[in-house]
C-alpha cells in the first residue's frame, strides 16, 4: 500500500500510566505512523512522564475542559495530519500493523472514517466479552446511508476507542462537535449523510474491554439516551436504540441457555439497568442540572461550558 497521506495518532488520557508504555511502543513501531499527540486531563500519575520518555508530544487541558467531542476537535486541528486516528488509552494494538491496515479504506478511498475490531481481555467474564463478539465479526464492511435500511440503528456505528477519519471530510461537516458522548456515531452519521462511506476494518485489532458496574451501564445508557434526544433526526433516520438493545439481549439469553443458565439473572437485571437508564436519559431534557449531573457517567460536563440549559 502507497502511503501518500501523513497519520498522525491522538490518544486522550487521564492517568494512564497502566497502559501507555505499550501502547507507545505499539505505536512508534508502526511504519505508517507519522505523529503521536497525547491530549492529558490533569493526570496525577507518569502518565506526562511517560509520554515524553517515549518522545511524544503532549497537549495538557485541565480535566474540566475535556468533552468527548470538542477535545477531539481540538486535539485534530493541532495534528493536522491527512488521516487522523484516535485511540482510547487502554485500547491496545493486537501488532505494528494495526494502523496501517485500519487506514487503508481511507488511503484507497473506499471510505472516509474507518474503525477496528475490539477483541475482549484475556479472561474476560461472559459480559464483558459478549458486547464485543456481538458487534464485532470477522466480516469487513464498507457502508454508506444506502444501507440504513439493512444496518438501521448500526448504519452510523463507529467507536473512537480505535477510529481513522480523514481530515478533510471532517472538515466538510465542521468537525466533531461537543457532546455529552457517541461523538463518534454522530461524526460518522454526518458523514454518511454526506456522501461518504465508513468501513469496518476486523483485520485491524486492539485489545479492549470493560465490566462496569450494574450502576455504571445505568449511568452510560442515560448519557447515550440523553444525546440521542438531542438529535431526533437520527431516531428519524435509523430508528430508536431500543431496536438494537433488543437483538443484544435476546442473543446473549440464548447464549447463557447454552452455556451458564445460572447467570440469566444477572443478565435480566443488567437489562433493566440499561434499558431504564436509556429510558430516563432519553427524557432528561428539562430535568434540573443537579439530577442530570447526579443520573450521568460524566460528572464534569454539567458544570462545564459545554453544557448549555
Amino acid at each position: 500500500m502507497r502511503m501518500d497521506n501523513t497519520v498522525g495518532v491522538v490518544i486522550p488520557t487521564l492517568n494512564a500510566e497502566t497502559y501507555l508504555q505499550n501502547l507507545l511502543g505499539r505505536l512508534l513501531s508502526s511504519k505508517v505512523v507519522s505523529r503521536v499527540l497525547i491530549i492529558d486531563s490533569s493526570s496525577s500519575d507518569r502518565t506526562v512522564e511517560i509520554a515524553n520518555d517515549c518522545g511524544v508530544e503532549v497537549l495538557s487541558i485541565s480535566k474540566s475542559d475535556f468533552n468527548h467531542g470538542s477535545t477531539r476537535e481540538l486535539a485534530r486541528k493541532n495534528l493536522g495530519t491527512d488521516i487522523v486516528v484516535f485511540l482510547t488509552q487502554d485500547a491496545i494494538p493486537v501488532n505494528s500493523q494495526t494502523i496501517s491496515k485500519l487506514v487503508k479504506p481511507i488511503v484507497t478511498g473506499k471510505a472516509s472514517t474507518s474503525y477496528a475490531k475490539q477483541i475482549p481481555k484475556k479472561n474476560a467474564g461472559i459480559f464483558e466479552s459478549f458486547p464485543k463478539e456481538l458487534s464485532y465479526g470477522t466480516t469487513p464492511q464498507i457502508r454508506s446511508k444506502n444501507d440504513i435500511g439493512k444496518y438501521g440503528v448500526y448504519s452510523f456505528f463507529c467507536s473512537n476507542s480505535c477510529a481513522a477519519w480523514s481530515y478533510k471530510a471532517l472538515d466538510e461537516i465542521g468537525g466533531f462537535k461537543p457532546t455529552l458522548t457517541n461523538e463518534d456515531y454522530f461524526a460518522c452519521a454526518e458523514l454518511l449523510m454526506n456522501g461518504h462511506n465508513v468501513a469496518y476494518v476486523p483485520e485491524a485489532a486492539v485489545i479492549h474491554s470493560h465490566n462496569y458496574s450494574l450502576i455504571y451501564e445505568f449511568q452510560r445508557m442515560f448519557d447515550t439516551g440523553y444525546v440521542r434526544a438531542e438529535r431526533p433526526w437520527i431516531q428519524n433516520m435509523v430508528g430508536n436504540l431500543e431496536s438494537k438493545g433488543k437483538i443484544i439481549f435476546n442473543s446473549l439469553i440464548n447464549k447463557l441457555l447454552k452455556e451458564n443458565i445460572f447467570l440469566i439473572p444477572y443478565a435480566l437485571l443488567q437489562t433493566i439497568f440499561k434499558y431504564v437508564g436509556y429510558k430516563i436519559g432519553f427524557n432528561a431534557q428539562r430535568f434540573p442540572k443537579w439530577l442530570k449531573k447526579t443520573l450521568s457517567g460524566q460528572k464534569y460536563f454539567w458544570d462545564s461550558k459545554y453544557y448549555l440549559d
